[in-house]
């Protein structure tokens, strides 16, 4: 009973703590970003008065084509695009997880294999979590 009284009083002593003096500061901002999101974008235009007017003023462009004739014939293959494999480290990322989940779980606990293998448990699952989400990178096959 006592826990559940001290789990719900924390949270209400921090957030009052949190309140501050200024929450009239802080409410007066927001409704200027508010307002200032809620109005229409306006696009800005990328295209100046001598191409809209039909180029009359722009650079012109010349382009020149070369030709050779050849008497002899050439195949050539072109070479297949490379493809690519995911390469996930899950496996290495929840060894070192456990790793150093059993032994912040051993130095923190009174229990010390209890918490080593509490610590392990947890930080494996977080580390192979993490090697399977975040540490990717494309490679070649």
């Amino acid at each position: 009973m006592k826990l559940t009284y001290t789990l719900f009083l924390v949270p209400v002593v921090v957030l009052a703590a949190c309140k501050g003096k200024d929450a009239n500061q802080v409410d007066s901002a927001l409704n200027n970003d508010l307002t200032s999101a809620s109005q229409p974008y306006n696009r800005l235009d990328s295209v100046t008065a001598a191409e809209r007017a039909g180029g009359g003023g722009s650079a012109t462009h010349t382009t020149t084509r070369h030709t050779s004739s050849s008497s002899s014939s050439s195949s050539r293959a072109s070479a297949p695009a490379p493809t690519y494999h995911t390469e996930k480290h899950t496996g290495r990322d929840a060894a070192i997880g456990a790793g150093a989940g059993a032994i912040l779980g051993a130095a923190t606990s009174k229990n010390k294999v209890k918490g080593g293998i509490i610590g392990a448990a947890a930080g494996g699952i977080l580390g192979a979590v993490i090697g399977n989400n975040v540490d990717k990178k494309q490679v070649k096959n």
